[in-house]
């Protein structure tokens, strides 16, 4: 069964393709009205969500399906203490696909395992957001026409932001793609996007503490929030609150054609005049949300039908602890499994990519 855990889940080619579905429901969603009719979409949000939720539940309503679920985890029996693979397990039978958002990192691979219709990663905890990134793409590709030979900015919190892994992951595979990752210190991308992403693919990147000096270089700002809620302590969020402030002045030396990009919400990492400038596209990239989610949907549905498999992680060793206090498999009863990581040198958490020692 094919399922959506991660962008790299995804071929070039089928990336491609949802994308021109994504542009004909643009063009001709009349045509899709009744594409999902009778097919039921579960929405399990045990983290707040604006845009994602409902562009999802949009998404379905508008190809004809229906959608149930709830939008925090404390209104589903994980407030009793239920685990994520008992509730898949049960979700499994009144659903016909799965949209799920979770704290914890590893639970969509979690829910994966458990399910008998197609998981689609809605964000789990600080790894992956794929539909994001989808959404992403669908934007990158109406603005600027393409992938290839881009410059990317990557502004804010690096290490917690789970869009920005999967967009890194995601635009590596394109051609001479670099890119510029500015951030504190303290929030810099992870060790195993550096090495088994950036380097393994051989894009060129610099990591840079500051917006301004590289501001002429980019094609696109990518802009992202400081994650109150990622943080161990207030203190050591208040420290990098305030740290890349996007406002007019420091776009006076950006490109014409400069395209700004924020996955939301914003806090105020981008001041509202900047909202009127017609590089800033972060409300339009919002809408293509669901265009490019009622694209995945569609082909979700009709890989399930097909029954198309997916293939599954490499090598795996047992009997390890992972680290990283987000994972789920520190959260509940399940197996440490580690995998290798893309070097083939390292081994990464399987639920995680936490590398193990």
């Amino acid at each position: 069964m094919r399922h959506l855990l991660d962008t790299t889940d995804l071929t070039l080619g089928e990336i491609d393709e949802m994308i021109a579905i994504a542009c004909d429901i643009i063009s001709n969603g009349k045509k899709y009205s009744k594409a999902c009719e009778g097919k039921k979409l579960a929405t399990l949000f045990f983290e707040p969500s604006t845009r994602t939720r409902l562009s999802f539940e949009a998404a379905m309503l508008e190809l004809g399906g229906s959608v149930l679920g709830f939008s925090e985890g404390g209104s589903s029996s994980a407030s009793k203490g239920e685990s994520v693979s008992d509730t898949i397990r049960i979700v499994s039978n009144y659903a016909d696909i799965i949209a799920m958002r979770h704290p914890l990192e590893g639970a969509a691979y979690v829910a994966s395992r458990k399910t008998g219709v197609p998981i689609i990663n809605a964000g789990d905890g600080g790894h992956a957001h794929p539909t994001q990134t989808l959404t992403d793409l669908l934007t990158i590709y109406r603005e600027k026409g393409g992938f290839n030979g881009l410059t990317l900015g990557l502004c804010g919190d690096l290490k917690f932001g789970r869009t920005v892994h999967s967009l890194i992951k995601a635009m590596c595979r394109y051609e001479n793609v670099k890119f510029v990752l500015i951030s504190p210190k303290g929030l810099a991308v992870p060790d195993y996007i550096i090495t088994d992403v950036l380097e393994q693919s051989g894009c060129e990147y610099k990591e840079v503490t500051s917006m301004e000096e590289v501001m002429n270089e980019l094609d696109i700002l990518y802009m992202t929030r400081i994650q109150r809620e990622r943080f161990y302590s207030q203190e050591e969020y208040l420290r990098y609150k305030d740290a890349f402030i996007l406002d007019t002045e420091k776009l006076e030396n950006a490109k014409a054609d400069l395209t700004i990009m924020h996955p939301l919400p914003r806090v105020n990492e981008i001041a509202t005049d900047v909202d009127d400038d017609p590089r800033a596209k972060y409300f339009e990239q919002a809408l293509n949300g669901k265009y490019i989610r009622m694209a995945l949907i569609l082909t979700l549905l009709k890989w399930y039908e097909e029954k198309a498999v997916s293939t599954d992680y490499p090598v795996t060793i047992n009997g390890f602890q992972c680290t990283n206090p987000h994972c789920i498999s520190n959260h509940e009863p399940l197996e440490q499994v580690s995998k290798l990581g893309e070097d083939k040198s390292t081994l990464r958490c399987v639920y995680c990519e936490t590398r193990t020692k």
